[in-house]
């Protein structure tokens, strides 16, 4: 099969070790143990460390933690767009992928849990139109995307693909790099990062003060989930609205399919009460008005009192709210006055109306009470303050109260999971990328996690070429697309006119779609991505790719193709794969 003389994956983790390649949402699904090796396979990767040469990050270790995580999301926003493009990495069919996961997890559970199987989420996600506004409503047959995860490299490439200028990636993609960098630029532990995924989206809690969450490319902070802005009722989205299907960790992952679950029992209690207390706040003035600008037809039950030359005058509520979208004031803080007195004098009320709450007395009506919206009483004393003529005053409580305090819906939600966990990954901050690697070689044996690592990051020097191969050649859609039209020798023009230029770096090497779609490879890449074409036109044909320091060459049918390579390895793939080998 191979002359690298890496140990074999063993046959019942096979399919696992090749999903490692191709890191679609599916696979991760099923196989959770691919989720934290994709951080791992960035840290490993040179391109993060590249950053820090970058004079953005100058003097940074002077700055706070804090300080450096928000100069870190400007440089992320600076160079990746978010990518939610479902056709980038090709489409397969539902009944391919439930025959291949079969072995793994029943139809009816894929179904209930996974975007691309028929999940929509509850009443919400109705409410919002979630497939049509991802995209997903189209694929109502049988044909469904491969929707994939990006390493580094791969994010980075998108450079190359029409349309962009910059690297992109989809929200895993995004939050594994994230976790990388949080690592290698702001010497956040390992320890303090969690990855948290929902059928839907993919962010991860950063344990520093009240807590961050990473959100596709920005950051939310504590104050900003309750500020009631777009972009974090956005943000709340996920959590408010789903279960949450894995949390993965340095020491192991918890998912809300499997009955086990490896992480550490003590990291994973820590993170429920730190996610818990970022996501639950006490109700106050300033709280009630964020509330309001999320509820903006909550606002016509309110008024706000104002003095305008020596005299009071009243403004209605959704006024002032609307007013903020033109000036950098607010009316839940300290600048309302300041807001306020730029609007104009006809914008005002003479004398109160009779059907509006005045907002006003709320700042002194929290300082006078503290209101604990878990406590039936407590909601029935704030509720007599709420006189309004429009809303029902128990629904305005109720929508508070959910806005104040959400408990997740976690992994163990239905039920108690096992927990064994195995040694977790140990990699002290203040490495060298050298020693992390070095670090990881040696945790691999009996880690898992460590293990997978170098299959996500296609080391081909340190892994079985196996899986690899199998993923190149039976899950590359678009290439074999692509070329639908095409005679061979046109198929073999194209790729010599590419750039002998993989994206990859050192012993690690592209998928064919990679190679496709940004128009570039090495000649090891481009022969494997020429084989995966001619066997969707002839599977049945043996084939031989070679690669022998100066040049790779794929025998196919008596045809031999040949083309310049970098790799020094001497590398022998053959098709079929045996794959009973343990």
């Amino acid at each position: 099969m191979s002359t690298t003389s890496f140990p074999p994956v063993p046959a019942d983790r096979y399919e696992e070790y090749s999903s490692a390649s191709t890191l679609s949402d599916m696979e991760i699904f099923i196989f959770p143990n691919l989720f934290y090796p994709l951080v791992l396979a960035n840290l490993m990767s040179p391109r993060i460390w590249q950053w820090r040469a970058d004079p953005w990050f100058a003097n940074f270790s002077k700055l706070t933690p804090y300080r450096r995580i928000q100069r870190l999301k400007q440089y992320i926003m600076d160079h990746y767009a978010f990518n939610l493009d479902l056709e980038t990495w090709g489409l397969t069919t539902q009944e391919r992928e439930l025959e291949r996961f079969a072995p793994y997890m029943d139809r009816e559970t894929i179904s209930r849990s996974n975007a691309l199987f028929g999940y929509e989420g509850d009443r919400f996600y109705f409410d919002l139109d979630i497939r049509r506004h991802f995209g997903l409503d189209k694929y109502t047959s049988d044909i469904i995307p491969y929707w994939k995860t990006e390493t580094v490299e791969a994010m980075d490439a998108f450079q190359f693909l029409p349309g962009h200028e910059n690297g992109a990636g989809e929200c895993v993609s995004l939050s594994t790099l994230y976790a990388a960098a949080l690592y290698i630029l702001c010497d956040i532990p390992l320890e303090d990062i969690y990855l948290v995924a929902t059928p839907l989206h993919s962010q991860n809690f950063v344990d520093l003060k009240e807590g961050i969450l990473t959100n596709n490319r920005r950051l939310v902070t504590k104050n900003m989930w309750f500020n009631g802005t777009e972009l974090s009722t956005k943000a709340r989205r996920a959590l408010e609205n789903e279960q949450i299907t894995i949390v993965a960790h340095c020491s192991g992952w918890v998912h809300a399919v499997y009955p086990q679950a490896g992480i550490d029992p003590a990291a994973y209690d820590h993170f429920q009460k730190r996610l818990r207390d970022f996501l639950n706040a006490e109700v106050s003035p300033e709280i009630l008005f964020n509330f309001l600008r999320q509820n903006p037809e909550r606002q016509r039950c309110f008024q706000i009192e104002h003095e305008r030359f020596g005299r009071r005058r009243w403004l209605p509520a959704e006024k002032a709210y609307a007013y903020e979208n033109s000036c950098p004031y607010k009316v839940s803080d300290r600048t309302r006055d300041k807001l306020l007195a730029e609007m104009d004098g006809d914008e005002f009320f003479p004398e109160p109306m009779t059907d509006r709450i005045p907002l006003n007395k709320f700042d002194d009506y929290f300082h006078h009470n503290h209101i604990d919206l878990a406590k039936e009483e407590d909601r029935q004393k704030l509720g007599r303050e709420f006189t309004c003529y429009h809303d029902n005053t128990g629904e305005v409580i109720k929508e508070l109260h959910a806005f104040c305090h959400l408990e997740p819906r976690w992994p163990d939600a239905a039920g108690a999971k096992t927990f064994r966990p195995g040694p977790r990954i140990d990699l002290p901050a203040g490495l060298t990328r050298e020693q992390l690697i070095a670090a990881l070689e040696r945790q691999r044996q009996d880690n898992p996690m460590a293990d997978l690592a170098f299959y996500v990051g296609r080391d081909l020097a340190r892994t079985d070429l196996r899986p690899f191969f199998q993923a190149a050649i039976e899950r590359s859609p678009v290439c074999i697309e692509a070329t639908r039209t095409m005679d061979i020798s046109m198929v073999v023009g194209r790729l010599r006119e590419m750039a002998n230029d993989s994206i990859y770096d050192e012993t690690r090497a592209a998928q064919p779609d990679e190679v496709w779609n940004t128009r570039r490879g090495d000649g090891f890449e481009k022969a494997l991505t020429l084989a995966a074409i001619l066997h969707a036109r002839q599977p049945q044909v043996a084939f031989t790719i070679r690669t022998d320091g100066e040049n790779a060459t794929l025998a196919f049918a008596e045809q031999v193709y040949t083309f310049p390579t970098r790799h020094t390895m001497s590398i022998t793939l053959e098709w079929p794969i045996a794959r009973d080998r343990d």
